[in-house]
């Protein structure tokens, strides 16, 4: 009996035997994997929200940037329109000093015109230009008003010694004082023409005149001289063929 009990526990002592063998889970390495897994999913959380706090950001950033475009935009529009005014006003501001300076032109063209008085020293145009001044003053000596034209001319040169009208000033300048006789001037200033602007075109008439006056004068010699360098120096000219006929006038005169 007693073996028979003995023969029925040995089957249940190996099996517990077995159970015995059998690895048993580590609590701390449970609570590691755990741990692990809890700090994974945290890790996923922020990475999430980090996205979520840069995609915030991206969004904040574009919004600045287009308002700042807004701003320049904004700006230049502004820029541009002040500067449209600017130029308006500038251009208006011009147009009424061009009419103010034409109509102070033309009421003293009108008055020196008109037979008032050019004091030495004055323009015809105090606030025109060299062309402007120069024309008042050729009209002048039109006109046959040849002491005022002589003035004119003579101030001309003065304030305007650079313009490109100078030789022809300076020629009609001589001319004023020969149309009324007073040769000795007119020589003088003839001879300002071929001296001071050797390469102008009024050189051959200026020239011519120089004999004229010098005639007028009874320089004889000094006249026969002048009109024949006209002769030589200007062939083919209006000037050269008015030396030769005051030279066969001296001729026939015995001068």
């Amino acid at each position: 009996m007693a073996m028979h009990r003995k023969l029925l526990l040995a089957p249940v002592v190996a099996l517990s035997g077995c159970a015995l063998l059998q690895p048993t889970e580590d609590p701390t390495e449970a609570r590691l994997d755990e741990l692990e897994r809890r700090m994974q999913s945290i890790e996923r959380v922020m990475q999430n929200q980090s996205l979520v706090n840069m995609t915030q950001q991206v969004a904040a950033v574009e919004r600045q940037g287009a308002e700042m475009q807004g701003r320049v935009e904004s700006l230049e529009h502004n820029s541009e329109t002040t500067a449209d005014r600017q130029r308006q006003l500038y251009a208006d501001l011009d147009a009424r000093i061009q009419e103010l300076e034409s109509s102070l032109s033309a009421r003293n063209t009108v008055g020196v015109m008109d037979g008032g008085t050019l004091a030495p020293g004055q323009l015809p145009l105090p606030s025109g230009s060299d062309r402007d001044n120069y024309q008042a003053a050729f009209e002048l000596l039109k006109d046959g008003r040849y002491e005022q034209a002589g003035m004119a001319f003579e101030q001309f040169l003065v304030t305007y010694p650079d313009s490109e009208l100078a030789d022809n000033a300076q020629y009609w300048l001589a001319e004023s004082h020969y149309v009324t006789q007073n040769f000795d001037r007119a020589l003088a200033e003839f001879q300002a023409v071929i001296e001071a602007y050797p390469r102008s075109r009024k050189v051959p008439d200026a020239l011519l005149k120089t004999g004229y006056c010098n005639y007028e004068l009874k320089s004889w010699a000094d006249a026969r001289a002048s009109l024949t360098r006209v002769q030589a120096d200007y062939p083919e000219t209006t000037a050269a063929r008015l030396a030769g006929q005051r030279l066969k006038r001296m001729e026939d005169e015995g001068v």
